[in-house]
This record gives structure tokens, C-alpha cells and sequence, in this order.
């Protein structure tokens, strides 16, 4: 998350995220970790994309257009590194091939639901590995690059 320039979220993602780290790290006894998340979250700038909403907080701006074109224009402006959030926006931007890295962060349980990240394409996605780490409980971060 450190190099991440400008943070993209779902609506969905979204009501999550601002609802837990805002204040994530004023919680008692909220570990390194968190307290340094929960700061950079606030400080990043993020993008969310609905047509629901009316308005964000916490350096964030909304986009209810094309979120396809939109991170289109982005990417040619070269907004630096972004990370993509949620299923339906990755998935869309997936889709238009958009996206040249996949972080992918296994945790060790089934949730048996909610909507997949890997939804239908019209073509394989080649990829790349360059980076495995394992952290405690069993979490597994997997990071590709889109092979063109």
C-alpha cells in the first residue's frame, strides 16, 4: 500500500472501508499495524465509483460516470500506482484490460458466498509471478504481472 498513488473503490468496498479505518486506529489496543494502515488510508487519495451515493469523505472523490473510462483517463495521466477494490469495479476494469498487477491476498477460510472477483472473460489473462509472502495465520499475498 505504500506505493499505492490513488486508491479505487466500489461502492460496497467503500461503506466498509470508511466505516472501520477512519477511526481504526483509536480503537484500544489497535495494534502497529492497523494504526499505521488507518493513517494512510485517511491520508490516500481515493476514488469511488457509484451511482448510488451522493457523497464521500476522507480525501475521497465520487465518480457516478463510466468507471471504465474513467480509469482509462487516469491511467493516461499517469495517476501513479492504483489499487482497485471490490469485485464488480476489478472486474470491469479486468475485463477492458486495465489492469497490469494482481495482489491477491489468500486467507485461510470459505466465506461460500458473495460476488467473485474473476467473474467471466472474453479471453485468459496471462500472468506472471513475482511475489510470494506468507504471514502469520496462514495468510498467502500472491503478486502478478499481466504477461503482454
Amino acid at each position: 500500500m505504500a506505493a499505492t498513488g490513488l486508491a479505487l473503490y466500489g461502492r460496497k468496498l467503500w461503506e466498509a472501508m470508511s466505516s472501520h479505518w477512519p477511526t481504526a486506529d483509536k480503537q484500544p489496543g489497535a495494534a502497529p499495524a492497523v494504526v499505521e494502515f488507518a493513517r494512510r488510508w485517511r491520508d490516500m487519495p481515493k476514488v469511488v465509483f457509484s451511482s448510488t451515493i451522493d457523497q464521500v469523505d476522507w480525501n475521497t472523490r465520487l465518480v457516478t460516470g463510466d468507471a471504465v473510462a474513467e480509469i482509462t483517463r487516469l491511467k493516461a495521466e499517469d495517476a501513479g500506482p492504483m489499487d482497485i477494490g471490490g469485485a464488480t469495479l476489478a472486474g470491469a476494469a479486468m475485463r477492458a484490460g486495465l489492469i497490469d498487477e494482481y495482489v491477491l491476498v489468500t486467507a485461510p477460510v470459505m466465506v461460500g458466498g458473495g460476488t467473485p472477483f474473476f467473474t467471466a472473460l472474453d479471453s485468459w489473462v496471462n500472468l506472471n509471478l513475482v511475489e510470494t509472502r506468507t504471514f502469520s495465520g496462514g495468510v498467502v499475498l500472491t503478486r502478478y504481472e499481466r504477461r503482454r
